[in-house]
């Protein structure tokens, strides 16, 4: 008899001597910054470059400790809000490009992302990230980049056109396709496209708002075309996704 996916997992997981792996394989990686937090949003579990990043010598230096304990503001005061709109309003933060402060004083830009943790009954009990470094580079440009994305998000309802955002950019439309392929590895339309979708998915999982409500809210003329694009990228229909994922939850 064939297993499915959840069977596969509680097999082998309820069989391992320590449940989480994650921690001693991201301590692994240099370039990574991982971490799991509770409720209260303190961490629990961080890896060994999180701990060097901080100005730490051990773990348990930042174990208990929130964001707005560990870094200095408003970087600390920005990461504490991200933990709470994951923790209080199940908003998952995807891909959010930041700019770091280190102990040396170098900035560094990385790409965040953050999910909440549900127990058995679907309630949020925490969250993990990971942030990835990007190259090193023009601090300018990836703020250029920044401000670009927050812009897409905050107005995906509205018609987005990358001569447009180039423009409001400062940059030539070539000069902002080859700063958004150095960040994203995408195309400006596709990286417009990946947060319509992205936004849409979201919609799909958390409310119970109609699948056209969500279609014209995340800038898509109609539910057909909205219906088409969210197969193609995908694999399913809204509602197929919208049954699937809560069902999970």
């Amino acid at each position: 008899m064939t297993l499915n996916t959840a069977q596969l997992q509680a097999e082998l997981l309820s069989q391992l001597a320590v449940p989480f792996t994650g921690e001693t394989l991201f301590d692994s990686v240099s370039d990574v910054v991982f971490f799991m937090k509770n409720e209260r949003g303190e961490y629990v579990v961080v890896n060994q470059t999180l701990v060097e990043r901080c100005g730490c010598r051990d773990k348990r230096d930042l174990v208990g400790r929130r964001a707005d304990d560990v870094f200095p503001k408003p970087l600390g005061d920005a990461c504490r809000a991200s933990d709470e709109s994951v923790l209080h309003d199940r908003t998952a933060v995807l891909h959010e490009l930041e700019l770091h402060f280190y102990p040396s004083r170098e900035r560094g830009w990385c790409l965040t992302t953050k999910l909440p943790l549900h127990d058995s009954r679907g309630r949020v009990i925490g969250l993990v990230g990971l942030s990835k470094d990007l190259p090193s580079g023009d601090v300018e440009d990836y703020s250029v980049v920044a401000r670009a994305v927050r812009h897409i998000q905050h107005h995906i309802d509205t018609p987005l056109r990358v001569g447009d955002l180039a423009m409001q950019s400062g940059l030539s439309a070539y000069q902002f396709e080859q700063r958004i392929q150095q960040v994203f590895h995408l195309t400006a339309g596709q990286l417009i496209r990946r947060v319509r979708m992205e936004a849409a998915m979201q919609r799909l999982r958390d409310t119970a708002d109609s699948i056209a409500t969500i279609a014209l809210d995340c800038g898509y003329s109609d539910q057909s075309a909205f219906t088409r694009q969210f197969r193609r990228a995908i694999g399913q229909s809204p509602s197929a996704y919208r049954l699937v994922s809560q069902r999970r939850d």
